[in-house]
């Protein structure tokens, strides 16, 4: 098992933002990046963090990953909008899309966003958390344009990505509801931090590249390569079909194929539909309901080992408030691949180590 390091969360900001900006990214778009990576870390989805930097570093190296591109407008038809990531960073994109979809919620009282070719969109929740923010709700469907890497209900090898889908409702003084999984049992990530570490994946989760069932991360990591399977068996196969369709085809985007030419690119198009209760039904109404329902399902007597029962982003919430306080775990392996990445661009080991605080 390799060593944790600790890092305070504003250090390891600094040091993310250092590679990203020496890839050739404007300050502001840095500071995107870096930040949007930090709080997935602080979230508890180190899959979704600074352990991407290294893949953002070659796609941009080979080509797949544009620096300080904006999403552009292919189609807008008022309470539809088409819209083309350009390849570039998710965490500028991403943004950007869901604040035209905020604003055409507002004017239209719903707005339905097809985002394609974007960079890796990261954590999806952050993007309804922005959506509720703005006091809607949005529902969000997500596919992979990557080497394919999760299995079918019943087949043995990969055809198809991790293909997120994510749900967020504003509360009135609250945080909000936010459901945000992996079609798959578990995000793709989350095997790469277990290799790195020298863990082993839960029965059940992964099969090798024979198709029999295994618990060593490698077989989606390094070749030859295996899959994941999805949960729920059927259910999970059948959400990530729809999210394949809806995210990539509907949102004007590709589904998923095989991968010929060895990039280490990954893109993700979605489908977001973005809606203002306060044209649907009354913002009131809804806050009252919400939190009537929260206060019956929450009040569930827990099983033994919990202290409550938890409603969708609270334990991400609680894991941000023990990393505030505690730092940001980062494996060793992992680590060591971040001081390459920002080699590769011309950042000295030494000098990312003392941003990092390490």
């Amino acid at each position: 098992m390799s060593d944790d390091r600790i890092f305070e969360a504003g250090a390891l900001t600094a040091a993310i933002r250092s590679i990203v900006q020496a890839g050739g990214s404007s300050d502001r778009e840095a500071d995107m990046v870096a930040t949007n990576l930090v709080e997935a870390n602080l979230r508890g989805h180190d899959s979704h963090g600074v352990g991407m930097v290294p893949r953002y570093v070659d796609s941009l190296q080979e080509g797949g990953l544009a620096v300080d591109a904006h999403v552009g407008i292919t189609l807008d038809g008022g309470a539809t909008l088409s819209l083309d990531g350009r390849q570039g960073y998710g965490q500028v994109i991403g943004h950007e899309a869901m604040e035209l979809g905020a604003e055409r919620a507002r004017r239209h009282g719903v707005c339905v966003v097809g985002l394609a070719h974007s960079h890796h969109l990261g954590r999806i929740g952050h993007w309804a958390e922005q959506c509720a923010a703005h006091g809607l709700v949005s529902i969000h469907f997500v596919n992979v344009l990557s080497r394919p890497i999760v299995a079918p209900f019943g087949g043995k090898d990969a055809r198809f990505g991790t293909n997120p889908f994510c749900v967020g409702v504003p509360r009135a003084g609250a945080d909000p509801i936010v459901l945000d999984f992996a079609t798959s049992k578990i995000a793709q990530g989350k095997t790469r931090v277990a290799y790195n570490k020298g863990a082993s994946i839960a029965p059940d989760t992964i099969i090798d590249d024979h198709g029999n069932p295994t618990t060593d991360p490698r077989y989606t990591v390094v070749e030859p390569y295996g899959a994941l399977l999805t949960f729920g068996e059927h259910k999970g196969s059948g959400l990530a079909l729809i999210c394949e369709l809806l995210g990539g085809a509907l949102a004007g985007g590709q589904t998923a194929r095989p991968v010929t030419d060895g990039r280490r690119q990954v893109l993700n198009s979605m489908l977001s539909i973005v809606i203002d209760p306060g044209r649907l039904g009354g913002a009131d109404h809804l806050h009252a309901e919400v939190e009537a329902f929260v206060a019956w399902y929450a009040a569930s007597p827990p099983v033994p080992g919990l202290d409550h029962v938890k409603v969708a982003g609270e334990p991400e919430r609680e894991r941000k408030a023990e990393r505030l306080a505690n730092g940001i775990p980062v494996d060793a392996v992992t680590w060591r691949e971040i001081l390459g990445a920002g080699s590769k661009v011309g950042v000295e080991p030494a000098n990312l180590a003392r941003l990092a605080g390490a």
